[in-house]
């Protein structure tokens, strides 16, 4: 396969139906501590399928939506469904099966610099218990995919900002997730690397993909050009209506 060419056929098997609801906002509000809430009564439907940027100034309540979405955060009030299920009423274990089907990229990356490239990716699969021989042909692939095929066997001090997050988004959709979100998955990378990292992205979503993207850069919200939520003081001013 040539790099960066076709994602790999059997990384991507959706299961929701596109245009179906997928997650749900009603009402939700985040606090952390005592702090004052960074999400402020947030109401949001999204559906299979679709693609979203956020935007906002910094301090605006964006890593805050992402987290909720990914479930690295729980509401404060208000009711989050996602998958047609109320998260508050889930079990532990439903809790990490469902947080299974959603893919995180962060600023951090969260890079594991002990492991190579080939490892970090493979990650999420070889602590589900599945053997190498199961999934080794397809993160070669993946790999590819992402432009990393011949740093497979890198360390991540060693990688680029670039490289590093294309390593990040891998370890992302290696699962096969139905939601994808990332937070300034741009940020660290110059603008060639920027527009190709979009288009990535955009082959994803494609494919099936729901993709979440909070991002400063509006050049990259205005190429792209997909529905935008808009957060100003932890609140949500602007959202295409319900469904896109």
């Amino acid at each position: 396969m040539t790099e960066g060419e076709g994602v790999p056929v059997t990384r991507m098997i959706i299961d929701p139906a596109p245009g179906a609801e997928i997650l749900r906002l009603d009402r939700v509000s985040l606090r952390y501590g005592g702090a004052e809430a960074s999400l402020q009564e947030v109401s949001l439907t999204l559906t299979a399928g679709s693609f979203h940027f956020v935007t906002g100034a910094s301090g605006a309540g964006k890593t805050s939506l992402l987290n909720l979405i990914c479930m690295a955060a729980r509401p404060s009030s208000g009711t989050l469904t996602l998958f047609g299920q109320n998260v508050a009423s889930l079990r532990p274990d439903d809790k990490l099966q469902m947080r299974r089907r959603i893919g995180a990229v962060f600023q951090d990356f969260g890079l594991l610099d002990h492991l190579s490239t080939f490892e970090n990716a493979a990650l999420p699969l070889r602590v589900t218990g599945r053997k190498l021989t199961s999934y080794r042909s397809d993160i070669h692939d993946l790999l590819r995919w992402v432009g990393l095929g011949n740093r497979m066997h890198t360390l991540p001090p060693r990688l680029s900002g670039g490289e590093k997050q294309r390593l990040a988004i891998a370890r992302a959709i290696v699962g096969r997730p139905d939601i994808l979100v990332a937070d300034e998955p741009t940020g660290h990378v110059d603008r060639e690397m920027g527009v190709r990292i979009l288009k990535l992205f955009a082959e994803l979503n494609r494919q099936g993909t729901t993709v979440v993207i909070a991002t400063h850069d509006q050049d990259l919200v205005a190429r792209a050009g997909k529905p935008v939520l808009h957060l100003e003081g932890g609140q949500l001013v602007q959202a295409p209506e319900t469904g896109s």
